[in-house]
């Protein structure tokens, strides 16, 4: 275990960034990848796999419920020094990835027809993306226990095999995405469908590899078959936890399918331009989320050992840097924004789009390190439901005016923009509202009567 409760912060986030970034780069790298390749078949290929790759959006929701739970708990496990309770916590939840993979896996199977007609343009988009989704649940499916095992060696401040077992799986895929999408080297390409395959075989080896690590490597991760029976009580600790900021990016999903509504009747073109320039902004945003992400396992850590000071501290330097970051990317989009979408081999119309979604959603950045940075403060304090709010004050804000716009006789794409980037610096506002009554509630019941009381009133 790493001791997140003595040293310096800046020095904790740098080395708890590191693995948050390279697991999120491989979860959009997968998908950067396949559209790289699926840009060159044609634009009904690019905007349907961008509609289904939105779906990936309940898959995050559900990894969420279960890596959100299990870094808390592990982490404030740790913080206590409390080691059996941390591998029960590990290892019920590696049993409830199981259950909730099938499900998923079937839901996926099952519902993805009438998502895909609800949104997609045209039929040709609509089995472009029912194709890549088949082939792909599977690996969805194996990404929820990858994930339990990677938040749990979070928890515990284990950070150097999770980078090294993530890089393999982005190996992995962007070795097979030209093979089977492409066809190079055996001159049968396989289309959307060989990109579904490239990214279930690399979640299948990176799931074996992270199954080795933990079953060898540390007392805190190690499998114990008798605790993998079910026990509900353990089972609603991970989803007290989890829930919310899993519903808190399930609303993610809602809302990408809203834009996907209120922009179908533009074609093709602007479908997948949205769907490009979100895989590029998803990529650009990496190194602030990461900072900003990083408060949670930090202010876990110190929230269970009851050092409310350095809690305290933990959402001050992860906010400062994460905004500075973000406005660092603002500026770089600003400049570059031909340059990140000419990358991709697509056509005119969809680079068009592509570009102005980039520059125009870029102006709030600032405020989504803000949200982000929350978000981690409430996984710290093991309570995500005010995230969940946050989300839903957005959602709401959005969703109504979004549809409304898209019926009008001179609505133009760009008015969606525009009202994202409104209704995301609303619930930044929102967010640090909630935030604030949070370090109320956990914090100054833990200070002393004297000076304790005083510091924990400055924190708030």
């Amino acid at each position: 275990m790493k001791d997140l409760t003595q040293g310096s912060i800046l020095k904790h986030i740098a080395s708890m960034a590191t693995p948050l970034a390279i697991g999120m780069l491989t979860q959009i790298a997968y998908q950067i990848i396949d559209l790289y390749f699926i840009t060159k078949i044609g634009v009904a290929e690019t905007a349907g796999v961008s509609a289904a790759g939105n779906i990936f959006l309940l898959v995050a929701s559900l990894t969420q419920v279960l890596g959100v739970g299990v870094t808390a708990l592990v982490a404030q496990a740790a913080g206590r020094r409390d080691r059996s309770d941390a591998s029960l916590v590990f290892n019920q939840a590696l049993g409830f990835s199981a259950v909730f993979g099938m499900a998923m896996m079937l839901l996926l199977y099952t519902s993805s027809m009438q998502y895909l007609k609800a949104v997609a343009p045209d039929k040709a988009t609509v089995e472009a993306g029912l194709t890549f989704i088949y082939w792909i649940a599977p690996g969805y499916a194996l990404t929820l226990p990858t994930v339990v095992m990677s938040s749990a060696l979070r928890g515990a401040g284990i950070n150097k095999p999770t980078v090294a077992l993530y890089i393999l799986t982005v190996l992995v895929n962007a070795a097979l995405a030209p093979i089977l999408i492409a066809g190079w080297g055996t001159g049968v390409p396989l289309g959307v469908m060989g990109a579904g395959l490239a990214t279930t075989i690399a979640t299948a080896s990176g799931l074996l590899f992270f199954a080795i690590y933990c079953h060898r490597s540390h007392l805190w991760t190690a499998f114990d078959w008798r605790l993998l029976v079910p026990i509900p009580k353990q089972w609603l600790r991970v989803l007290a936890v989890g829930l919310p900021a899993g519903g808190d990016t399930a609303l993610f999903f809602i809302y990408n399918a809203v834009v996907y509504y209120s922009i179908r009747d533009l074609g093709s073109a602007a479908q997948s331009g949205f769907g490009v320039g979100s895989r590029v902004l998803q990529t650009l945003l990496l190194p602030a989320l990461c900072i900003c992400l990083s408060a949670g396992p930090i202010a876990g850590q110190n929230f269970g050992a009851k050092n409310i000071d350095r809690v305290r501290q933990t959402f001050i330097i992860t906010a400062v840097l994460g905004s500075a970051a973000m406005f660092a990317t603002t500026i770089l989009i600003q400049c570059q924004s031909t340059a990140f979408i000419g990358l991709f081999d697509a056509d005119s119309s969809t680079a068009h789009v592509a570009r102005c979604f980039l520059e125009l959603s870029s102006w709030a950045l600032v405020a989504q390190a803000v949200v982000t940075t929350c978000s981690g403060m409430f996984q710290g304090f093991g309570n995500t439901m005010p995230a969940l709010i946050s989300s839903c004050v957005r959602l709401v804000l959005f969703s109504g005016p979004a549809v409304w716009l898209s019926m009008q006789p001179a609505f133009v794409i760009d008015q969606v923009w525009y009202l994202s980037v409104a209704t995301l610096m609303l619930q930044a506002a929102v967010s640090l509202w909630l935030l604030r009554a949070e370090f109320r509630r956990h914090l100054l019941p833990l200070a002393t009567p004297t000076t304790g009381c005083m510091k924990a009133r400055q924190a708030v």
